[in-house]
């Protein structure tokens, strides 16, 4: 119950419109009684009617009623079904919004710790089946209570006696509707996880497709879609068996009432003068209630699946970011002094650290260079700069401020982030270069692709700047892809940078040239330069070497040669991989 009223509470916004559907549904539900009610005037008053001039004047009277009541009764039940799809789709959009926006409030760690696919699923598939939870109880369900209300008033009025016997049916055939609801909601959840783990396959194909086709895997992945598959359809299956089910055994129940009552009314009919105006009006009452009952049945195996999505809704929804602002965080726009790392820690898994004591500080305005074997913990100190997580312990301060005591978005706003993996959007080439900064001119962008060595490819584009990349930039190269980051951080024009392997995917003259331009670029940046290709780090003012999680040696490229350490032995590493590559 609690879960459905949290549902309820998208309602509140649209109680105005959520009043005039009830109004519509009320209107139907009594002009549906009434269209029974008049079967006992066609019947008594024309039909048996031995006064002919009584007969004649009901003949014109009954028709005209029958008329207006099903035209009145035809626009109400439009204004019902389109206030109801209209409200049903407005909370829909509003929760997907909700949701979406919570998702991107949540920190880096979350999503590590989570499927795409799954996240995807419930976004679309499981809010699309809360619509139902929404638009079935304000629909079909007040609209069946309120008719079932309305004949139950009817065949009341008609006769007491009988309608109560009628009525004892209606326990009967409540009790397996509750049973099969039940049951179905555990299996919608089922269903619900296992379309998520669909999603899932079909997104790593699906990006990964390149991999398949040079692997010739297809086959394996068919396979796994149609494992995943198969399992989603034997879950379907088991809950359209319930589902089923539901519709003849209410029937069923039913045909037993209304057997019943004709037998009960009929035998009064012949014995004592009962009108068979009234047996026809209480029959039809009957038998438009049964129906209305069954769809009660139907309407509770779909609320119980939307509950079921609702659940799973509702659980990422109070998923907390554990990355957020301080109650007391000030904005701070620039670095004037130094970023200092004091004893920084920091690790996935408890226990196991993947950063140890790191310390050290870089003046503003100057080039740090991240050097270290593959898992040394250097990608994770570039995150923890922007606070995709936060340290465990000790602290990252930009010119005194703990970073945690800085609002995100002044924080984020001042830095400048070019990643290993390029992150482009199926946007035009000009959108994605000015993607954190939309109102930058044009000259600005061109600037920005100039400086970042892309304005000549860009040029020689279908269209130019207006040129759609694709998906994640499936149009272009590998190293066009990774300008176009570099021509977006540059236009951010940020404070700090934090280049994360901004050169590994250009081959050696556009790495030349780009690299000329980040020199040009630094210059009055505090930079932070991860990389492991160490000839583009030979120029930075500092180098920290890291292995597993420590700071092993510091210093200038020509000094840390001289050490014969480990920045040495990298260093003499890639020369002679790069000599064996040349051979």
């Amino acid at each position: 119950m609690k879960l459905y009223l949290r549902l309820l509470q998208y309602v509140k916004p649209y109680v105005g419109r959520v009043i005039a559907a009830l109004i519509c549904l009320a209107l139907t539900a009594g002009l549906t009684a009434a269209g029974m009610y008049l079967i006992k005037p066609v019947m008594d008053k024309i039909l048996g009617n031995p006064d002919h001039v009584q007969a004649l004047f009901y003949l014109k009277l009954v028709p005209l009623a029958i008329i207006l009541t099903y035209l009145l009764k035809g626009f109400s039940t439009y204004g019902q079904d389109y206030l109801i799809n209209y409200i049903g789709n407005r909370i829909i959009m509003d929760v997907r919004n909700q949701l979406y926006a919570h998702l991107l409030d949540l920190d880096m760690s979350f999503f590590q710790s989570q499927r795409s696919g799954l996240l995807i699923s419930r976004i679309t598939n499981d809010v699309t089946q809360m619509q139902a939870a929404v638009s079935n109880v304000l629909g079909q369900f007040m609209g069946s209570m309120l008719t079932i209300g309305g004949l139950i008033g009817l065949l009341f009025y008609l006769d007491w006696k009988m309608a109560c016997i009628a009525l004892f049916v209606f326990p009967v055939a409540v009790y397996p509707v509750i049973y099969i609801g039940k049951s179905l909601r555990k299996l919608s959840h089922q269903s619900q996880s296992k379309m998520a783990d669909l999603t899932t396959v079909l997104h790593e194909s699906i990006a990964g497709v390149r991999v398949v086709k040079a692997f010739t895997m297809e086959k394996k992945e068919i396979q796994r879609f149609k494992g995943e598959l198969q399992r989603f359809f034997d879950l379907t299956m088991r809950a359209l068996r319930k589902t089923a089910i539901s519709s003849p055994l209410m029937e069923f129940i039913g045909s037993l009432g209304v057997s019943i009552m004709i037998v009960w009314a009929g035998s009064r009919v012949i014995t004592s003068g009962y009108t068979a105006g009234t047996f026809f009006a209480f029959i039809g009452g009957l038998a438009s209630l049964y129906p209305q009952v069954k769809t009660l049945a139907g309407i509770n195996n779909t609320i119980q699946q939307a509950l079921a999505a609702g659940q799973r809704v509702f659980e990422l929804l109070d998923s907390p970011p554990t990355i957020k602002d301080h109650a007391d965080a000030v904005d701070v726009h620039g670095v004037k002094k130094k970023v200092d790392f004091k004893h920084v820690w920091f690790s996935y898994q408890p226990g196991r650290p993947v950063l140890r004591d790191v310390h050290f500080s870089i003046p503003a305005g100057k080039v740090l260079a991240i050097v270290g074997r593959s898992g040394a913990g250097k990608t994770t100190m570039a995150d923890l700069i922007p606070r995709f997580a936060d340290v465990e312990k000790g602290s990252i301060a930009i010119d005194g401020h703990d970073i945690r005591w800085i609002s995100l978005k002044s924080l984020r706003g001042m830095i400048g982030v070019v990643t290993q993996e390029t992150i482009l959007f199926n946007e035009t080439i000009r959108n994605n270069i000015a993607y954190g900064r939309p109102e930058a001119t044009q000259a600005e962008v061109e600037a920005a692709a100039r400086a970042a060595n892309a304005h000549e490819f860009i040029l020689h584009a279908k269209h130019g700047y207006e040129t759609m990349i694709g998906e994640r930039g499936v149009k272009l190269s590998g190293g066009q892809r990774q300008r176009l980051a570099i021509a977006r951080a540059i236009l951010k024009n940020p404070p700090i940078l934090v280049l994360d392997e901004a050169t590994s995917a250009l081959d050696t003259e556009s790495e030349r040239l780009v690299q000329d331009a980040l020199i040009r670029l630094m210059a009055h940046r505090t930079t932070f330069v991860i990389a492991h290709r160490l000839s583009t780090v030979q120029h930075a003012d500092r180098i920290i070497v890291l292995d597993e999680g420590k700071i092993v040696e510091s210093g200038r490229h020509q000094e840390l040669l001289k050490k014969k350490g480990l920045y040495a032995k990298l260093v003499k590493l890639q020369f002679l991989a790069a000599k064996g590559s040349k051979a």
